[in-house]
């Protein structure tokens, strides 16, 4: 396996055959009664059993997609509502995750300058190596916020480039008023998201960062959702992964994702969540499967394969 993020996303893609990955962002009250209905997971209330019953789906699903998908994106928020007992969980599905073959992206979205920066980067890229910790795992790759510019970025940049990981810039978000702050133009014309891009690019293309598929570790989370215009960028940085949220629930359509892809279907890892992971709740598969949420998943996975695939083919 290579040793360089943006090398092992390409080998990746090229597996899996697709550019899609699989968020997890786990709400208990959306689990499938198969799993809250048990007797030690049927208190949302009660931290040991809401959490069991989050690892336990979590895990599920993971051994569902894993076989079928490059990448999945773990969002932290969704555990450190459960305070200490949900990260440990969340650093167990990072090894959950290893152990089945796939990327793993820490959804963290940290950011900060100097020594605090230094800090959350080697909590959230460094495997540790400190006794007792032997067998924990810190993500592939994380998301992170610029908003402090460069300073806020270059030590994770450094940071994944020691360990073989990468980072995602949160560049342009999917919300509708992320507008009002990333679309403002400066009086030549050039918009936040546009400057913070560039900030980006000079970092991704620092010594040491591209691998041999020509790739960079560093890339831009750029939302599925997001103008027309910010398609521009998928030519600008040629070099760079695009990680695309947006797919499914909040929206995006296949077409409006695949934008940032390449023609060879690399340079971009498109992210579905809901729309796949609580599939059972969609008509359309309870009427296909019934109460086997399971096969509900798993068809999602695949239908949103080949929705990615023909707009792909569509798009050359």
């Amino acid at each position: 396996m290579a040793n360089h993020f943006g090398d092992r996303l390409v080998e990746a893609i090229k597996s899996k055959r697709t550019s899609l990955i699989v968020g997890l962002d786990p709400v208990y009250s959306r689990l499938p009664a198969a799993i809250t209905n048990r007797s030690d997971m049927n208190d949302e209330f009660d931290v040991d059993s809401a959490v069991d019953a989050i690892f336990d789906y979590c895990t599920q699903v993971l051994r569902i997609v894993a076989p079928m998908v490059p990448a999945v994106k773990i969002n932290i928020a969704f555990f450190e509502k459960y305070l200490w007992q949900g990260v440990e969980s969340y650093y167990s599905l990072i090894s959950e995750a290893n152990e089945l073959g796939v990327e793993v992206i820490g959804d963290v979205k940290r950011g900060d300058i100097g020594h605090t920066a230094e800090a959350y980067a080697t909590a959230h890229l460094e495997n540790p190596e400190m006794a007792g910790l032997e067998d924990t795992l810190a993500p592939d790759a994380i998301t992170v916020n610029g908003f402090a510019g460069a300073e806020a970025i270059e030590p994770f940049a450094d940071v994944a480039t020691k360990q073989g990981k990468g980072v995602f810039v949160w560049v342009r978000a999917s919300n509708p008023g992320a507008a009002v702050i990333q679309d403002f133009a400066s009086g030549d014309g050039q918009k936040m998201y546009e400057k913070l891009a560039a900030v980006v690019g000079e970092i991704a293309n620092k010594p040491g960062r591209i691998g041999k598929a020509g790739y960079s570790n560093i890339g831009m989370v750029i939302g599925g959702t997001s103008p027309e215009e910010t398609t521009a960028l998928r030519k600008k940085y040629d070099n760079m992964w695009f990680l695309v949220p947006g797919y499914g629930s909040q929206g995006a359509s296949a077409k409006d994702c695949v934008r940032f892809c390449k023609h060879d279907g690399n340079g971009a890892l498109i992210n579905a969540s809901r729309s796949i992971i609580y599939a059972y709740e969609n008509p359309k598969y309870k009427e296909q499967f019934g109460d086997n949420w399971k096969k509900c998943i798993e068809q999602a996975v695949i239908d949103a394969k080949l929705d990615l695939a023909k707009a792909v083919q569509d798009a050359l």
